[in-house]
């Protein structure tokens, strides 16, 4: 009898035991962490994906209806910031986290992460009724430092601080300036409508705001514009920004599309960029005319009769 008596006290101990801890888990105010595939996150994104990312939000919901992607759209420079002030946990952008950047991190003890996506490209269009939508390197060069005799062009960019304008001052004018009538248009869909209008414009846009998803089998541009034709250093042939031509580096305006996270647990902002790198997410990526890195694309030629 006294063995029962026992066992009952600690069987009725454990059991409000559970109860106090059930108690303190159910904590109103305590803040419920998301997971992997189910809460809301904020994400910021380079604005030149703004296409593809939301044609990616829209797929990973349909798979994950618990999970909520909220994208802010910006200039790659704002969405460093907001990963450093933690107004983002995930930001979608054209670079990796260079050094200063990892320097800090470490300093504040935090291991961030970042991935290679896809192979993106920047495409130069001009006014339908401009001739020069066939270059060299050498003249693109000369277009973009304002050294360009022939002719003056009016470069047109989405934003002043943009990966475009980053990607072209660093890359191809190696820290020169563009030149002074350089203009910014505010986004990228205001490129597009300037060219239209002006026919001494050129516009620096990423592929994917010009590619259509739907046309897989033309590899069909926007109508709207002329994409011009450039001839990577080394190379003989003048190419557009189609996906085999960036995967083979006879494009030449070729850049990585990567994702950087700083996320203390696995949560959603995870989630969502491994569905990036997934196969879902890397065919949306290939529909957008960029080269996915995480999938295994094989090219075939083929005789067209």
């Amino acid at each position: 009898m006294r063995f029962f008596n026992v066992t009952k006290t600690m069987a009725l101990g454990l059991a409000m035991g559970a109860l106090v801890f059930s108690a303190c888990n159910s904590n109103p105010n305590k803040k419920k962490l998301d997971t992997p595939t189910e809460g809301t996150i904020h994400i910021t994104v380079d604005e030149s994906y703004q296409p593809l990312i939301e044609a990616e939000i829209k797929v990973f919901e349909s798979l994950y209806p618990k999970a909520k992607v909220i994208a802010e759209y910006k200039p790659e420079a704002e969405c460093f910031k907001d990963l450093l002030n933690d107004s983002a946990r995930l930001i979608i952008v054209t670079r990796e986290f260079n050094q200063e950047e990892k320097d800090y991190f470490q300093k504040i003890n935090i291991k961030p992460r970042s991935l290679l996506l896809a192979w993106d490209a920047l495409a130069l269009i001009v006014n339908h009724s401009n001739p020069d939508s066939i270059l060299t390197m050498d003249q693109v060069r000369a277009i973009m430092d304002g050294s360009a005799t022939d002719r003056k062009w009016q470069l047109v960019f989405d934003n002043a601080n943009s990966s475009t304008v980053r990607y072209i001052r660093d890359s191809i004018n190696k820290g020169k300036a563009l030149p002074a009538n350089t203009m910014a248009a505010k986004t990228n869909p205001e490129v597009v409508d300037y060219v239209t209008k002006n026919k001494d414009a050129m516009g620096v846009i990423g592929v994917s705001w010009i590619a259509d998803p739907n046309d897989s089998l033309s590899l069909a541009f926007t109508n709207d514009v002329s994409v011009a034709k450039l001839r990577a250093d080394g190379y003989s042939e003048f190419v557009r920004p189609h996906q085999a031509y960036i995967a083979t580096g006879s494009y030449p305006l070729k850049r990585g599309f990567f994702y950087c996270l700083k996320e203390p647990y696995n949560g959603l902002g995870s989630g969502f960029a491994t569905f990036l790198g997934s196969y879902e997410g890397q065919l949306v990526i290939k529909q957008f005319r960029l080269f996915p890195a995480r999938l295994n694309v094989v090219f075939r030629e083929a005789n067209l009769k």
